[in-house]
């Protein structure tokens, strides 16, 4: 097969068809500090400044060879629109969630403005920026962060924990407003340039909440945002998630992230015997392989992955800052070597 471009390899592998190779993508953020050194872009003016966000997410390409880039780096946006404080990570760490503006039985109302809170509007010129540089030549993913993850960002997430078991339906109203936040947030993405929504639902995962949960507060408004954007959507949600992810394929979303924790070939043959579809995506452990690993181990590791079946290549989640480049590069190395 004659050598396709990322952007067709990407779209490829996402609807099924024959790809030239494995593309090989980051799911989650994937911008580290020897990238910030190669492009003179750094934390925390990249947060802020719509042209250093586009140029080093930009280096997801331009550096490691993935066939996408992504943008944002953090998980707070929507949060901070809504009223949460974030806590500045300087120049080393990501921004994070420092008060919640809401209890439970609060009433909260969705901002009119909400696009223009916060760092929302550097973040959708960022993605124009990258539409604008580098659309031609590899996918655009927007980030945007699962409801019942935003529901925890304002709430807090122990107070949001111990009411999911006890009154799930007292969640409803912070979910459905995570909800909107989301589609209103991935759709403006979409209109600036995104070719691929992902959603994070981070606090989702089987290691925080019960399956039954998950199905009543999660997995339902997933479903809603996956049906309202008019692009293709990958869900990612952390942990083992063997016992839900069929129900995260019922969203109808266009593939699944899947951590290194996942029975990959358990969960393909679960999908042949329902008829589902739905294409995996992972599997490199981010910590144990990319950040602390040598390059031999990533080397290991991604040919594991590419005999699971897996339709692309991506670490497993959040990319650690301090990964080298050479770890990273690594991982575009084996797949191009083993010609699938």
């Amino acid at each position: 097969m004659a050598e396709m471009t990322s952007r067709d390899r990407f779209m490829a592998a996402l609807t099924g068809n024959a790809v030239d190779r494995l593309p090989v993508v980051s799911i989650c953020q994937h911008a580290t500090y020897e990238q910030m050194e190669a492009l003179n872009v750094f934390w925390p003016e990249a947060f802020f400044d719509a042209n250093a966000m586009a140029e080093l997410a930009g280096g997801g390409h331009t550096i490691l060879g993935f066939d996408a880039v992504r943008l944002p780096f953090c998980q707070t946006h929507e949060a901070e629109a809504l009223g949460a404080a974030v806590k500045d990570g300087g120049k080393k760490d990501l921004p994070s969630i420092k008060t919640h503006p809401y209890k439970v039985g609060d009433t909260v109302d969705f901002p009119v403005d909400f696009l223009s809170r916060g760092r929302i509007p550097h973040l959708l010129e960022g993605i124009r920026i990258l539409k604008d540089t580098m659309g031609d030549k590899v996918i655009v993913i927007g980030g945007i962060i699962g409801p019942f993850s935003i529901a925890g960002q304002i709430l807090e997430i122990t107070a949001l924990l111990r009411v999911a078991f006890r009154k799930p339906d007292n969640l409803i109203p912070y979910v459905e407003v995570g909800e909107k936040a989301g589609a209103v947030l991935g759709q403006a993405m979409i209109d600036a340039g995104a070719d691929v929504i992902v959603i994070e639902d981070m606090m989702a995962s089987l290691d925080m909440i019960s399956p039954e949960i998950f199905r009543k507060l999660a997995q339902p408004y997933e479903k809603n945002l996956v049906e309202s954007f008019s692009a293709p959507v990958i869900i990612h949600v952390c942990g083992k998630l063997d016992r839900i992810v069929a129900d995260i394929a019922k969203t109808g979303c266009a593939a699944i992230s899947v951590e290194p924790v996942v029975n990959v070939p358990a969960a393909m043959e679960q999908f042949k015997a329902m008829g589902i579809n739905t294409p995996l995506i992972g599997a490199i452990d981010p910590v144990n392989t990319l950040y602390l690993g040598d390059e031999e181990q990533v080397r290991q590791e991604t040919a594991e992955n590419i005999n699971k079946g897996l339709a692309m290549i991506s670490p497993g989640c959040a990319v650690p800052p301090a990964t080298k480049t050479a770890n990273m590069t690594a991982v575009v190395q084996t797949v191009k070597a083993a010609g699938r």
